[in-house]
């Protein structure tokens, strides 16, 4: 049985924040039961012409929860996460993750920018953040 949310996710921003409606417009046919995964969000995003953080803020107004997490590190069900320490972790990898860590932090678009770049997928990008104890922040569309 999957347990309901009881978190006011509109509570994360100010009072007085409202929805964008062409936003709202929008996500309406990409919800299931309230339920928005990230690849969705991401996708009504560049259709718009929007940064990823306003269509994120919508979600939250709207009370939508955002799932699937394209890093693999929340929405899933049963575990929440699929993401698992990677057992290696190339040097080119490593290095770049290195390089954009502060704090032993590094942001989810510099992960998937390095992704990109790498011609890896997203959760390999995010085993390796685990496997090094980084800690991805950030989450474009204000998830985390």
């Amino acid at each position: 049985m999957i347990r309901e949310n009881t978190s006011k996710y509109a509570a994360k921003h100010p009072a007085g924040t409202v929805v964008d409606e062409a936003i709202a417009t929008a996500l309406q046919p990409e919800t299931v039961n309230k339920r928005l995964t990230c690849k969705a969000a991401h996708q009504v995003a560049e259709r718009l012409g929007v940064p990823p953080a306003e269509v994120g803020r919508t979600a939250d107004l709207l009370e939508y929860r955002i799932v699937e997490c394209q890093m693999g590190l929340f929405g899933y069900f049963p575990d929440k996460t699929i993401v698992q320490p990677a057992n290696e972790v190339s040097e080119d990898l490593r290095d770049r993750l290195l390089e954009l860590t502060v704090n032993g932090k590094i942001d989810c678009l510099s992960c998937w920018e390095i992704a990109d770049l790498l011609g890896v997928s997203r959760v390999t990008v995010a085993a390796a953040c685990e496997a090094l104890d980084i800690k991805i922040a950030h989450c474009q569309l204000g998830a985390f």
